[in-house]
C-alpha cells in the first residue's frame, strides 16, 4: 500500500524577520466552506431544473411567479412532473454518490489526522470542494452533460467532502479547547454554520435572480479556495505531538470501530452509542423539517411570496445564534445536559406550533420557540469528545460526520415521503412527527444524567468502588 509521510514532528523555527501569521481559530475556514456549501446546493438544484425542463420544452420560469397559492384542486402537469422526476432522480444520484465516496474517505483521513495533524484533513477536503465548484462551472459554461455534476461530487468525496471539514474543524476545537469550555465552543463553531447558512441561502437567491447562476458559482469557488489557503498558511497546527502515518491502511477504519468496542472503554462505550443514537435522532429531525419549510410555506393556507420566504429562512438561521446566546447564559446555572434539554423542549414546541400554523404570524411564533432548537447538538459533541483520548478525537468526528451524512440521506427519505403521504388529513404532520421523535434522545439525555448522579453519589460514598 501507498504510504504518506506525515509533516516534520515540529515546524522549524521561523526567523523573527520572516515570521507569518499563525491563528487558531478554525472558526473562518468553517464559514467559507459552508457559504460555498450553501451556495451550490439550492443552486445547482435549480440549474438542474432550468436545464432539464429547457431540453425537454418545459419551463415554469414566468407562469410560477404568477400562478399563486395551489389548494391541491389543480391538475398536475404531466411535463412538469417529470422534470420534477427528472431533477430528484439527478439530485439522488448526486447525493448519494457523494455520501458513498465520502463515508470511506472521512474515516480514513479523519483517524490519520490523529496523527498527522488537523491541517492536511483541512486543506484536501477544501482543496475538493473547490474542485467540484470549478467542474460545476465549467458545466454551465459549456453546457455539457448534468452527468458532470456528478463526477465533481465524487472527486469532491474522495478527498472527504464537506463532512471531512466538519470532522476536522470539531476535532480542532477540541485539541485546542479546555474540557470546561469546550461545549461553548463547539457551539460558536455551530453559529458559524447557522450564519453562514443564512447569508448564503439569502444572498444567492437574490443573486441568482438578478444575474443567473455564473456569478454566485464563482462566489462559492472563490470561497472553497480562500478556505484552502486558510487551512494551509494560516492556520496553526492543533496536534501537538504528530508522528509520521501511513495513509491507505485499514488501522484507520478499525480506530473507528475501537470506539466503540475496545475493552479499554467499557465505562464509557454504551454512552458513546446512546449520545450517537440521541444526535442522529435530533440531526435527522433537524434536516428533514428544514427541507419541508418552504414546500409547507409555499402551500395552502400559507401561501408565502418569495419575501416572506426570505424572511422565514432568516429567521430559522437565526436559531443557531440565539441558541449561542442563550447556552452560554443557561451554563451560568445549569448543567450542560439540562441546557440540552431546555434546548429539545424548545424544539418540540417550536416544531408542535409550526405543524398547526395557519396563518403568518403564528408561523412566525413557532420560529421563534424554537430560539432554543440547536442548543442540543453542541453539547452531544462535546460529551462525545469528552468520552475519549486526546489521540481518539479525529476518529470519533470521523464517525460524527459519516453519522451527520447519514442524517441527511434518512431525514430527506422520511420527511419527503412523509409530506405528500399525510396531505389529506393534515399538512403539518411531519413536524409533529419530529416533535414526537425528539421525546427519545430527550429521554436518553435525562436517564444518562440521572445514573451519572446516581454513579458518582455511591462512588463518593464507598470511594472502593472507583476503577
Amino acid at each position: 500500500m501507498a504510504a504518506m509521510a506525515a509533516p516534520p514532528h515540529a515546524e522549524p523555527p521561523v526567523p523573527p524577520g520572516r515570521r507569518r501569521l499563525s491563528l487558531l481559530a478554525v472558526e473562518p475556514l468553517l464559514f467559507l466552506a459552508t457559504v460555498s456549501l450553501g451556495l451550490q446546493g439550492p443552486l445547482a438544484t435549480q440549474y438542474l431544473w432550468d436545464r432539464l425542463g429547457a431540453e425537454r420544452g418545459y419551463s415554469d420560469r414566468n407562469s410560477s411567479d404568477s400562478a399563486g397559492c395551489g389548494n391541491g384542486n389543480a391538475t398536475a402537469d404531466p411535463l412538469r412532473q417529470e422534470v420534477e422526476a427528472l431533477v430528484s432522480h439527478w439530485n439522488l444520484y448526486i447525493n448519494l454518490g457523494g455520501f458513498f465516496v465520502s463515508l470511506f474517505s472521512v474515516t480514513l483521513f479523519g483517524p490519520w489526522s490523529d496523527s498527522v495533524g488537523r491541517r492536511p484533513a483541512l486543506v484536501l477536503p477544501a482543496a475538493g470542494m473547490a474542485l467540484q465548484t470549478a467542474i460545476y462551472l465549467l458545466v454551465m459554461y459549456q453546457e455539457l452533460h448534468v452527468a458532470f455534476f456528478l463526477l465533481g461530487r465524487i472527486l469532491s468525496g474522495l478527498t472527504g467532502d464537506y463532512n471531512l471539514i466538519l470532522a476536522s474543524c470539531f476535532s480542532y476545537v477540541a485539541d485546542t479547547s479546555e474540557r470546561r469550555a469546550r461545549t461553548f465552543r463547539v457551539a460558536i463553531l455551530e453559529a458559524c454554520l447557522g450564519t453562514a447558512g443564512m447569508v448564503a441561502s439569502i444572498g444567492g437567491g437574490q443573486w441568482r435572480k438578478a444575474q443567473g447562476y455564473i456569478n454566485p458559482f464563482w462566489l462559492a469557488f472563490a470561497a472553497s479556495l480562500a478556505a484552502t489557503l486558510y487551512a494551509a498558511f494560516f492556520l496553526r497546527e492543533s496536534v501537538k505531538q504528530k508522528k509520521a502515518a501511513k495513509l491507505f491502511t485499514l488501522s484507520h477504519y478499525k480506530a473507528v470501530y475501537r470506539l466503540y468496542t475496545a475493552p479499554e472503554h467499557l465505562s464509557s462505550r454504551w454512552k458513546l452509542a446512546l449520545y450517537s443514537l440521541s444526535f442522529f435522532l435530533i440531526v435527522t429531525v433537524h434536516f428533514g423539517a428544514k427541507d419541508l419549510y418552504v414546500l409547507y410555506e409555499l402551500g395552502f393556507p400559507l401561501c408565502w411570496a418569495s419575501d416572506l420566504i426570505g424572511y422565514g429562512s432568516a429567521a430559522s438561521y437565526l436559531a443557531y445564534l440565539s441558541s449561542l446566546a442563550g447556552l452560554r447564559l443557561l451554563q451560568l446555572c445549569l448543567e450542560d445536559t439540562w441546557v440540552a434539554e431546555i434546548g429539545l423542549i424548545s424544539n418540540i414546541a417550536g416544531l408542535v406550533v409550526i405543524s398547526l400554523a395557519t396563518t403568518t404570524p403564528l408561523m412566525f411564533t413557532g420560529y421563534g420557540i424554537l430560539f432554543l432548537s440547536m442548543a442540543a447538538t453542541p453539547v452531544i459533541r462535546s460529551k462525545l469528545s469528552k468520552l475519549v483520548s486526546e489521540t481518539e478525537q479525529g476518529a470519533l468526528f470521523a464517525s460524527v460526520a459519516c453519522v451527520e451524512g447519514l442524517c441527511s440521506l434518512v431525514a430527506t427519505g422520511v420527511f419527503n415521503s412523509l409530506y405528500p403521504a399525510t396531505l389529506h388529513f393534515m399538512r403539518g404532520f411531519p413536524f409533529l412527527f419530529g416533535a414526537i421523535i425528539l421525546l427519545i434522545p430527550a429521554a436518553i439525555l435525562g436517564w444518562i444524567r440521572i445514573w451519572d448522579s446516581k454513579h458518582d453519589y455511591n462512588h463518593f460514598q464507598d470511594p472502593s468502588l472507583s476503577p
